[in-house]
């Protein structure tokens, strides 16, 4: 089965085509600035190059809420209730459903499925997704903690086991997603039992432009003043804060050239943004009782050995040790870079949510 993935982003779609033995038989990136997809353009690209001889497509949700808990193929009922999300996810879903929509108007005698990125969290215990609020405002308002990143983590948890050479249905895993956004997941045989972000992608890590956890009192008194309004400090938070907050840029390659020209800014942004990431991954380690396996993944995770080996630094209480030359050689996909006789096995793995996307889509539509 021929799968198009579909990855709406801020201002492009991501379109690709896996094959049955997860190759990628054909790529393109649209254009979609503001969410809006040129219905000319999207043709043309579906197509050209293959992209339209998909058998099924797979898209990226990032929002599920309660209901959808896995991945389910998309009629007007489905649609309906994905629209009715939005408000939980305003920054995201609307672009993913804009994605949706175009790209079924073009291929409309092909199956949608939808995937979504909350889905893995679906098996979170109630310890780890309740939130210690008034009991009525989950029913109410569908408060708790849902998670994000849930297609990286999945993947993580069915590729680090392979590159660990560990059993997968007895290894604790701590998956570091760390790009723009950040999350880790602690995954106890193959289940995800507690993760970082929560109700929103805000909570947790010190991210590109995000804040990460911050004291809910302080947004309370700031609002209480009167000097920011919501919607100022909702972008502060989002688009103002973590790494471009402290050092003036979000991006982390510009961070650590600068903590090597001794600028301040930059190493407090470091140091700051190491805090929280060793911190969290011992909480994911206690949520499992141990840790077998550290897998680095995203952007940052994936390209930065200096991160790598800054935040393992801080771990060795947990077994984790890394090999300086694997370590420096790691920025290649899928590899063990552990030092010999470490406890905990370190790896790097390519983040594939495409893969994981068309798994799921292969998966429901041959049970159908």
């Amino acid at each position: 089965m021929r799968v198009l993935v579909v990855n709406a982003g801020s201002s492009s779609l991501k379109l690709s085509v896996i094959g049955p033995a997860d190759e990628t038989l054909a790529s393109r990136e649209v254009a979609a600035p503001r969410a809006v997809v040129d219905p000319a353009e999207l043709r043309r690209a579906l197509a050209g190059g293959g992209l339209g001889e998909a058998d099924a497509v797979g898209h990226r949700i990032v929002h599920g809420g309660s209901r959808f808990l896995s991945a389910v193929v998309v009629d007007s009922d489905v649609r309906h209730a994905l629209g009715e999300l939005v408000d939980l996810a305003p920054l995201h879903q609307p672009k993913s459903l804009a994605a949706l929509d175009a790209v079924s108007a073009a291929l409309p005698g092909v199956p949608a499925v939808a995937c979504f990125d909350t889905s893995f969290h679906a098996t979170l215990p109630d310890a780890a997704f309740t939130y210690a609020l008034p009991a009525d405002w989950g029913s109410r308002w569908g408060v708790r903690r849902y998670g994000f990143h849930g297609l990286s983590h999945a993947w993580i948890a069915r590729r680090a086991p392979v590159v660990a050479g560990l059993a997968a249905d007895r290894v604790r895993i701590v998956s570091c997603h760390l790009g723009a956004g950040a999350s880790l997941c602690a995954i106890a045989g193959g289940r995800s039992v507690d993760t970082t972000m929560g109700f929103t992608p805000l909570e947790g890590l010190v991210m590109a432009t995000r804040s990460g956890s911050v004291d809910p009192g302080l947004v309370l008194w700031l609002l209480s003043r009167g000097d920011v309004s919501e919607d100022e400090l909702g972008d502060a938070l989002e688009h103002e804060s973590g790494l471009l907050g402290l050092s003036g840029t979000a991006d982390m390659r510009e961070v650590l050239a600068r903590c090597g020209v001794g600028d301040g800014a930059a190493r407090l942004a470091l140091d700051v943004y190491l805090h929280r990431l060793r911190a969290l991954i011992a909480s994911m380690a206690a949520a499992m009782g141990g840790l077998d396996v550290l897998t680095f993944t995203g952007g940052v995770g994936e390209h930065s050995a200096e991160i790598r080996s800054r935040a393992a630094d801080g771990l060795a209480f947990l077994g984790v040790l890394v090999d300086k030359a694997r370590n420096v050689s790691g920025d290649s996909a899928d590899v063990d870079i552990s030092a010999a006789g470490a406890g905990v096995r370190t790896v790097v793995i390519e983040a594939r949510e495409d893969l994981e996307i068309a798994g799921q889509v292969r998966s429901l539509l041959r049970t159908l």
